[in-house]
């Protein structure tokens, strides 16, 4: 499994609505896709100003499979509905989950 691991910067005043319109827009887009597995919102209570999106893919083959004209008309219907002002994406991140079998000290990727 693959994480893409996302951190926004939103104007504390517009969080709830970033979080309806990004499962408005950008869960209802990805899940058509095959490979999308969820997608989790992490709140940052001493940061009333982050946001954190964790989305968990089967493979990264999967999740860069998404068309780039795809992402581009999300981004844009999402940004016309949220203000551009009023977040920013700070930084992206990937990462692989593992998984250690308990019988052996071998690791499995999942």
């Amino acid at each position: 499994m693959v994480i893409e691991w996302l951190e926004f910067r939103v104007i504390p005043e517009f969080r709830e609505k970033f979080i309806r319109v990004d499962r408005e827009i950008w869960t209802t887009t990805l899940e058509k896709y095959p490979g999308f597995l969820g997608k989790e919102v992490w709140l940052a209570p001493n940061q009333v100003d982050r946001l954190f999106l964790v989305i968990r893919w089967q493979t990264r083959e999967q999740w860069k499979s998404v068309p780039q004209e795809t992402l581009v008309q999300a981004e844009q219907e999402f940004a016309q509905q949220m203000g551009k002002n009023n977040y920013k994406l700070l930084r992206g991140k990937e990462y692989q989950v593992r998984k250690f079998s308990e019988a052996s000290s071998d690791s499995q990727m999942i």
